[in-house]
């Protein structure tokens, strides 16, 4: 008897929650695989710097140019580098990092541990008493979490060194007033939730990249297609997340100058 689409989502649904919160327990309550995370952090940064840095220069330059352009529209040109600072470090650092970790670490999590369970090797684990979700899956989302953290920073600095040379170069624009103005909207708040959305997004994309590779269904084109929900899911809650912490934020902290 074949299940449901509505039922199958909704078990699908729990199943991942119920993943995370094993997670976030076996963080506090269990030692950390030390080795195993390294080797996953390396692994993720390794697929996921490249991709990363390539895209940040166009969203850099794109803002740049919009907000370069609708400044001069409104004759407030000395805001251009504030308005593209704070538009880079709120919300386009941590969009790209997840896109560039969810497309492609998150799609080797889940190719990887999909591979193990068609494989039964998960199953195999169980068998000898060793816990999946604390061998394989903890460390992977510790380390998607971290390389999301330090991502988000290069994606900031290549971001915003893009947009200024764009904005100088492309829109004739002022480097020292580009400069001087990046501090007049931006303040420590804005780069803190940054970070904050990177590690959300991080930990969203490693949670869902093993949950999807833990549960394929069989044969190889099972794997391919756990790995395509994988990114297709954390793009949605990417985005649903992000517009989440954004209006928390924007409610709690108010805008400099306010």
């Amino acid at each position: 008897m074949h299940e449901s689409p509505v039922l199958g989502g909704v078990r699908n649904v729990g199943s991942a929650y119920a993943l995370a919160l094993d997670v976030v327990r076996l963080l506090f309550t269990r030692r950390p695989q030390w080795r195993e995370t390294l080797e996953q952090f390396w692994f993720v940064a390794s697929v996921s710097i490249l991709p990363a840095a390539l895209v940040a220069i166009p969203f850099g330059a794109v803002i740049a140019l919009q907000l370069g352009t609708l400044t001069v529209q409104i004759g407030a040109q000395s805001f251009t580098g504030a308005a593209s600072v704070l538009a880079v470090i709120q919300q386009a650092s941590p969009i790209v990092t997840c896109l560039a970790i969810a497309g492609a670490g998150g799609a080797a999590i889940s190719a990887d541990l999909g591979a193990r369970t068609i494989r039964e090797e998960v199953d195999a684990m169980k068998v000898l008493g060793i816990d999946p979700v604390e061998r394989l899956v903890v460390p992977r989302v510790v380390a998607a979490m971290g390389v999301a953290a330090l991502l988000n920073g290069l994606v900031s600095v290549v971001g915003v060194t893009g947009g200024y040379v764009f904005n100088v170069v492309v829109q004739g624009g002022s480097p020292g007033a580009y400069l001087s103005s990046f501090t007049a909207l931006a303040q420590i708040s804005d780069l803190a939730v940054g970070e904050i959305k990177a590690l959300a997004f991080g930990f969203l994309a490693g949670v869902v990249a093993a949950h999807c590779g833990l549960n394929p269904t069989p044969g190889p084109k099972g794997v391919g297609d756990a790995v395509n929900k994988a990114v297709v899911v954390t793009f949605l809650l990417l985005f649903f997340v992000n517009f989440v912490i954004t209006a928390l934020y924007l409610q709690i902290i108010p805008a400099k100058g306010a």
